[in-house]
């Protein structure tokens, strides 16, 4: 699975909404990114109908912290479908972090003069559609045709409106009172569409003057409200009414404000509402990298875009302002508008696409918080942590509904499909919150205000957080104690374990191999990464990695486990880039015998072999081996390792660690068309098929008497197609998870559901046996790894019949403290 736990900020830029039936694939940017010094807006409607300025301009900025001589270099002009590039000269530098204005042609109109230009020109630049470029010498651009931008010389270029001579794809059309500026953080990723948003004109000189095109009476210097209203922006539906216009002076009181990451902005609400209780009264301000100059209870006009924000594919997206943010701060220390006290309906949402049914707030859950998007709400009542605090990023996920599917240990159990656990909320301090496993209560009392990111969609930005008590939760250990015929196995991913990770990690990790899990037997551990981790390099041994281990546990008083596993091809198993993650397996020499056999590497396919046609005794081919590593299946996957074992005398087994592919590209619980789509399913449904046949293999050809466990990170739920193809439907293998009852069927926690991403399974030849889960990370916030590890017990003298009652399929392993 992939460690989606830690969300972090990563809108670069506030992008327009755009419906679409598929998705285009953009070519790649066609030229060097600029570091140092950028176009930073263009503007040709300068002297127009209805202009405010005089003079077209363009305008530059230095991105480093020195200035930046610019004395030889130009900047240059062409018609959108010209090839004659109009020259301006360039003198004298940039302030560090600062901005370089060029005046252009002057028409018969406006009533603004710009700055004081740092270097003047007679260009007469179209309204709407052009082209213009930074060069670093005073030569006119001749023969470039259409891809100017990679032309000897030029620095940065952007094309605007109806132009082929752009950065991968224009910038948006112009109007005469419209200019194209780059986003608040002055990204450059070489696309201009991406980069660049149209908005009110503004102009900035070396000297740090700056004139806006709307600075004149009922402009934002002006302290007089425009007509637009928030609710006006939020309109009745998920979609604003009036996405992509540019709105002028929205009243409103600042309510929250975020200052880190490069999501910085701030809310702002309405306190005077409409009567429609559809339409928001909030609204979230986005400023970038920039952290805005409001602090919560300021009287603010704001100027800006209106944008409809989608964090992440397949997501709802979020009504905001934009662009060129324009902010007149009228007064301070204002009441806040009163917060709406969070009330969830029974249903989570309806299906279909939400964007086109109309808001039902007192019948869906998403449906009321779509219509509090951006304004304060109250979470009155003691709730309950469903998940552990997230302390990097504050986050933490509570239940409304404290009967809801609710495990022994104070989490919530997701089921099914059907079922996602309406009564969930996610908080997120703005200030931090501190450490608190699941089961924890927070105290009535939180207020924030309602935001919607990729991960876990509708969130509580919250500014005041009830104290946190905690719930005394702790680490299970496995229980009764074995006996010693018993053979004890264990799947444990151990996240991203590196022979560069602390000692601490290591010695947490043997700690809960001695004493949580008993010392087992056999243990399959998931990502395992190479020797030097995530420095992508080519090394693939992970020697140091797993000796590493194996001696923290030796120094924690548990055995000396040998180890075997095959390398994997660099770069092609999944996971964190240059980590190249594989399972091992560890196995006490004590207790077990690893039958080896050559043959086995990354690119050999395992297979099950017949010691005679008439005989029913089977072997691998290669001990350890892999499961058809070339097919199409394990695509940027861990491929499942193979090993045949003896225990107990002469008793063979065969063990297969997996790790499918994660949920990765899975659209969200929150999704905008519902039910959401699982696309990451179509791979391990294969991987599921793989593993199958070979399993099947193997039962065949031992005369269905070969004793065989599946276990790992499958990366799916008890209930899902994943498991159905792996265990033919029940007839081939025995998903041990489903021995527990419903409320402790779990082994991670995600989005503040306890569910199920690990299993052990078992042939239908094992009979006696113990299994259980135990919890020892994914309900903490001070954990080892996010998953919690499995064990399974096959025990002695089980055969025949009856079965003695401690031999009764699933007997419990595991204390529940």
């Amino acid at each position: 699975m992939p460690k989606l736990r830690a969300r972090r900020w990563i809108m670069a830029a506030s992008l327009p909404f755009v419906v679409a039936a598929t998705l285009t694939t953009i070519p790649a940017p066609a030229n060097a990114l600029s570091t140092d010094v950028v176009i930073s807006a263009v503007y040709g409607g300068g002297g127009n109908s209805g202009a405010a300025f005089k003079n077209d301009f363009i305008e530059l900025a230095n991105l480093t912290a020195s200035p930046i001589s610019v004395e030889g270099w130009s900047v240059q002009y062409a018609s959108a479908a010209g090839a004659v590039f109009q020259m301006t000269a360039l003198h004298g530098s940039i302030p560090a972090n600062g901005r370089y204005l060029v005046q252009q042609a002057a028409g018969a109109a406006g009533t603004l003069d710009l700055p004081a230009p740092d270097a003047t020109g007679s260009v007469p630049m179209s309204a709407t559609s052009g082209v213009v470029a930074l060069s670093t010498a005073a030569i006119p651009l001749v023969g470039c045709g259409i891809s100017c931008s990679t032309a000897p010389n030029v620095k940065d270029l952007v094309g605007y409106g109806a132009t082929a001579n752009v950065e991968t794809l224009a910038a948006p059309g112009l109007t005469n009172s419209t200019a194209d500026a780059r986003g608040g953080a002055l990204t450059d990723t070489d696309n201009n569409s991406v980069d660049f948003t149209s908005g009110v004109p503004k102009a900035t000189n070396t000297a740090g003057t700056t004139v806006t095109a709307t600075d004149n009476p009922g402009g934002p210097t002006d302290p007089t409200p425009g007509t637009t209203r928030i609710h006006d922006i939020q309109g009745a539906g998920r979609i604003s009414p009036i996405v992509g216009q540019n709105v002028t002076n929205v009243p409103g009181i600042v309510t929250a404000v975020r200052t880190t990451g490069n999501s910085r902005g701030y809310w702002m609400q309405d306190p005077s509402a409409d009567a429609d209780p559809l339409t928001s009264e909030g609204i979230f301000v986005f400023t970038g990298t920039t952290s805005p100059a409001v602090v919560s209870g300021d009287s603010v006009l704001t100027t800006g875009r209106v944008s409809e924000f989608r964090p992440a594919t397949g997501a709802q997206s979020l009504t905001e302002l934009g662009g060129s943010i324009n902010t007149v701060k009228l007064t301070s220390g204002n009441a806040l508008p009163a917060p709406v006290p969070v009330t969830f309906a029974d249903a989570f949402t309806k299906t279909g696409s939400l964007e086109a049914q109309p808001l039902e707030p007192n019948s869906y859950v998403l449906d009321w918080l779509e219509v509090h998007e951006g304004m304060r709400v109250a979470v009155a009542q003691d709730t309950r942590l469903v998940s552990p605090v997230n302390t990097e990023f504050g986050e933490l996920w509570v239940t409304l509904k404290p009967n809801q599917n609710p495990t022994p240990r104070g989490g919530t159990v997701y089921s099914s499909y059907a079922d996602p656990n309406s009564g969930r909320l996610m908080l997120a301090a703005l200030n931090g919150a501190p450490a608190a496993n699941v089961g924890s209560t927070l105290a009535g009392g939180s207020i924030g205000v309602v935001d919607y990111q990729s991960f876990g969609g509708y969130v509580i930005q919250t500014t005041d957080l009830g104290a946190i008590t905690e719930g005394g939760l702790k680490p299970q250990k496995v229980n009764p104690p074995k006996k010693s015929g018993d053979l004890s196995i264990v799947t444990y991913n151990v996240e991203n374990l590196a022979a560069g990770d602390p000692d601490t990690k290591f010695a947490r990790l043997a700690q809960a191999v001695v004493v949580n899990l008993g010392k087992p037997d056999i243990i399959a551990l998931e990502e395992i990464q190479d020797n030097n981790g995530t420095v992508d390099d080519g090394t693939v041994a992970a020697d140091q990695t797993v000796n590493k281990f194996i001696a923290a546990i030796v120094a924690a008083g548990g055995p000396t486990y040998a180890w075997r596993s095959i390398n994997p091809n660099n770069g092609t198993d999944g996971g964190a880039p240059g980590g190249n993650i594989r399972q091992v397996f560890l196995f006490n020499p004590a207790r077990v015998t690893f039958v080896d056999r050559p043959g086995g590497d990354a690119n050999t396919a395992v297979t099950v072999q017949k010691e005679r046609p008439t005989s029913n005794q089977i072997f691998l081919s290669a001990s350890p081996g892999r499961i058809n590593p070339t097919s199409s299946a394990w695509n940027a996957s861990r491929k499942p390792l193979v090993g045949e074992f003896n225990y107990d005398g002469d008793k063979q087994l065969f063990v297969i660690a997996n790790h499918f592919n994660s949920k990765g590209g899975d659209y969200p619980l929150t999704a905008a068309v519902q039910p959401p789509n699982r696309v990451s399913e179509t791979q391990r449904g294969a991987q599921a098929t793989e593993v199958r046949n070979f399993v099947a293999d193997l039962a065949a050809k031992s005369g269905n008497t070969a004793r065989v466990v599946v276990l790992g990170d499958l990366n799916d739920y008890q209930f899902s197609p994943t498991l159905a193809t792996l265990t033919d439907n029940g007839t081939l293998l025995r998903t041990l998870i489903n021995d527990l009852p419903a409320n402790e069927q779990y082994s991670y926690v995600f989005d503040g559901n306890s569910q199920v991403l690990d299993h052990i399974l078992i042939s239908p030849t094992i009979k006696g046996y113990g299994y259980g889960v135990v919890h020892i990370n994914a309900e903490f916030s001070d954990q080892t790894s996010d998953h919690d590890p499995q064990i399974l017990r096959i025990l002695t003298g089980c055969g025949g019949s009856p079965l003695p009652d401690r031999c009764l399929p699933g007997s419990p392993v595991v204390d529940v403290p």
